[in-house]
C-alpha cells in the first residue's frame, strides 16, 4: 500500500535524537517505528510533519521505504503542540496539493490535529476519496478531566475531537480503556479497533541486566517531565523506601537541568520528602542509551495520572525488568497485574511505597515476573504483529470508502 502518516508536530526523526522534553516522547517512537516496519514490510510510507526549523530539507529518508516530508505550516520554529491549530487549515491544504495528482491508498493521522489536516485533504473529489484512519493518542476529555485548569489544549479540542472521531474510517484506539471514551464521544464502535503500540524487541532485550550487582536497590523513572507524568509521586515514594535510589530520566539534557522548571520543583519535592541525596535526574536519553539505563533497575517505577497507552512499561518488560504502574488506560493492558508487575492507584505515594517495597523484598518474585514480562513483550507486541494488525484496519478503511464510492 502507499500509506500516509501526518504527525503534525511528533516528527519521527526526533526519535533518535533523544526524547523527554514537553513535547517529545512516545509518539515520536510510535511513528518511527511503526513506519519503519511498515516499510519493511513492503509498503512505501510518507510522514508529514510540520517543518519547524528553516534549515530542514524538505525531504528526509527515514528507512528503506519511508520518507519524511516537512510540511510548511505555520512559521519554521518550534511551537508547543497545543498552540499549533491555527496552521491546520495550511497544513490541509498543502496535503491537498500533493494528494491532488497522486492520492495514497490510506491516510493514517497522529494526534487530534493530523486528524483535520487529513480529513480537509482528504474530502470526495470527483474520482476520488482517500481512507482516513485516525489514532488519537490521547483524548481532550480524558485530560481535562485530569488536568482541569492545568489543561493547555485549545477549548475546541473536544469538539473538534469528536468531530474527526465520526469523520475518520477507522479509528485505531491504544489500549481497550480507549474505546469507552470513544463511545462517550459518539464515536461509532464499529470503526474503532485496538491496536498496541509495540516494542523494539532488537534493542529492549534480556541480555546485560545489572540491576543485581549494586549495593542498593535502583528505580527508575523514565518519563516526559510534565507534571501529570506523576514523577513526583515516585520522588515521595522513596521517603518510605530505605537502601533505595531513584534514577530520574527525560526532560531537558543534562546540561540544561538546572534550568528547567519541572526538574526544579521536583527537587523541591525531594528535599520536602528528605530524599535528595537519593534521587538522580539523567535528562534527556539518546534512543540507544534506554535499555542499559532499564536493565540498570531492580524495578521501573511509572505514575502517570493518565496514560493513553505508555511505552516504558513495554520496554521495561522486554527488558526483563518487573513493572509498578498507575493501574490507568493502557497500563491495565500491557502490565498484567501480579504477573508482570503491579497496578497502583495513582498520586498515592503510600501505596506506590507498599508496592514497590513488597516486591523489592521478593527477588525471586521479581525475577519471575521479569521473565515473564519479557515473554509477554515479545508475543504480544513486536512491530511485525503490530504493523501487520494496522494494516489490517486500513484495508478495512479502504474497502468501506470503496463500496461507499
Amino acid at each position: 500500500m502507499k500509506i500516509a502518516m501526518i504527525s503534525e508536530h511528533a516528527s519521527p526523526l526526533a526519535a533518535k535524537g533523544g526524547l523527554g522534553g514537553a513535547d517529545g516522547g512516545g509518539q515520536n517512537v510510535f511513528v518511527a517505528e511503526l513506519a519503519t516496519e511498515l516499510g519493511r514490510q513492503g509498503h512505501g510510507v510518507t510522514v508529514y510533519t510540520r517543518r519547524d526549523a528553516p534549515a530542514l530539507p524538505d525531504r528526509v529518508r527515514l528507512a528503506p521505504g519511508v520518507t519524511v516530508e516537512h510540511v510548511p505550516a505555520g512559521p519554521a520554529a518550534h511551537v508547543a503542540k497545543d498552540d499549533l491549530l491555527p496552521w491546520m487549515d495550511d497544513f490541509g491544504r498543502y496535503l491537498e496539493r500533493r494528494w491532488a495528482a497522486d492520492p495514497p491508498d490510506v491516510a493514517h493521522a497522529h494526534f487530534w490535529m493530523s486528524g483535520l489536516a487529513a480529513v480537509q485533504a482528504a474530502e470526495p473529489r470527483p474520482g476520488r476519496r482517500v481512507p482516513v484512519v485516525q489514532t488519537y493518542h490521547a483524548l481532550g476529555t480524558v485530560k481535562r478531566r485530569h488536568q482541569g485548569d492545568k489543561d493547555t489544549s485549545p477549548a475546541s479540542r473536544i469538539r473538534l475531537e469528536r468531530a474527526i472521531g465520526r469523520g475518520a474510517d477507522a479509528v485505531i484506539a491504544t489500549c481497550s480503556d480507549e474505546t469507552a471514551e470513544l463511545a462517550a464521544m459518539g464515536v461509532p464502535l464499529d470503526r474503532v479497533s485496538v491496536v498496541p503500540c509495540g516494542v523494539d524487541l532488537d534493542l529492549f532485550t534480556l541480555a546485560g541486566h545489572t540491576a543485581d550487582g549494586r549495593s542498593a536497590h535502583r528505580l527508575v523513572v523514565l518519563s516526559r517531565l510534565v507534571e501529570r507524568k506523576g514523577v513526583d509521586t515516585a520522588v515521595q515514594a522513596l521517603a518510605h523506601l530505605p537502601n533505595t535510589e531513584l534514577a530520574v530520566a527525560g526532560g531537558p539534557p543534562r546540561a540544561g537541568l538546572d534550568g528547567d522548571p519541572e526538574v526544579r520543583r521536583l527537587r523541591r519535592v525531594a528535599r520536602d520528602a528528605g530524599v535528595a541525596g537519593r534521587v538522580e535526574f539523567l535528562g534527556r536519553l539518546g534512543r540507544d542509551e534506554v535499555a542499559p539505563v532499564l536493565r540498570s533497575a531492580s524495578l521501573v517505577v511509572t505514575l502517570p495520572w493518565y496514560e493513553p497507552f505508555g511505552m516504558v512499561p513495554l520496554e521495561a518488560m522486554a527488558c526483563g525488568v518487573p513493572v509498578v504502574a498507575s493501574g490507568v488506560g493502557g497500563h491495565l493492558d500491557t502490565v498484567v497485574h501480579g504477573v508482570t508487575g503491579v497496578h497502583v492507584p495513582p498520586r498515592d505515594p503510600l501505596a506506590a511505597a507498599g508496592a514497590i517495597g513488597g516486591l523489592l523484598g521478593d527477588p525471586a518474585g521479581r525475577a519471575a515476573m521479569g521473565f515473564a514480562g519479557a515473554d509477554r513483550a515479545r508475543t504480544r507486541y513486536a512491530w511485525s504483529r503490530v504493523a501487520a494488525e494496522t494494516v489490517g484496519v486500513y484495508q478495512r478503511a479502504s474497502a468501506l470508502c470503496e463500496v461507499a464510492a
